[in-house]
């Protein structure tokens, strides 16, 4: 479990996660989020579920941060933003080693983050 403050416009690419659930409630702000193609907007107090092996996406919307509290079960996975930080990785700059730290944990890059041409 981790919070989260994210600025306007944030947002990963498009992923699966093959071992684990994820689900954000929104503190604040408005998110974006797309899971199999279909598009939904969710506020504070709202919570999305995500379970492993669904493509989705999110990004803050509006000119607000938005803060979310994400929970991924089982647990392991923050190893991924462990390495992220040792590493200084950015989204995107650092995408080629971005997706090879992920790739060890079961995370697969599928596409551009939403709202990208």
């Amino acid at each position: 479990m981790f919070e989260s403050l994210d600025q306007p416009g944030y947002g990963p690419p498009r992923h699966i996660h093959n071992s684990e659930d994820e689900t954000f409630q929104i503190q604040s702000g408005e998110v974006e989020f797309w899971m199999n193609g279909q598009t939904r907007i969710v506020g504070p107090g709202g919570v999305v579920h995500v379970a492993r092996g669904i493509e989705h996406a999110f990004r803050v919307i509006g000119d607000r941060p938005a803060r979310m509290l994400t929970v991924m079960t089982p647990g392991g996975f923050e190893g991924f933003f462990a390495e992220m930080a040792k590493h200084r990785c950015r989204i995107p700059d650092d995408m080629d080693q971005i997706a090879a730290i992920g790739a060890r944990f079961g995370l697969t890059f599928t596409g551009p983050p939403l709202g990208a041409a």
